[in-house]
């Protein structure tokens, strides 16, 4: 009796996964642009290190928020 990873050798690849990751990351990557327009748009009183504070919390939400189970 073969193992799994002997079977699926032989199997071809899917770009599933690929494709899912890179769209997953094209998403995040969007939002934060998004989220740092809005930042400097909206509220252009906020001070460089005030911005850089809020995308970093913002990134940080984002990274718990969309990690894959």
């Amino acid at each position: 009796m073969s193992d799994g990873n002997f079977n699926r050798a032989l199997l071809p690849s899917t770009p599933y996964r690929s494709g899912y990751n890179m769209g997953r990351s094209r998403g995040i990557h969007a939002a934060r642009k998004a989220m740092e327009h809005v930042l400097r748009t909206a509220l252009p009183q906020l001070e460089e290190e005030a911005v850089q504070g809020l995308l970093k919390a913002f990134d940080q939400e984002m990274k718990e928020t969309t990690s894959p189970q």
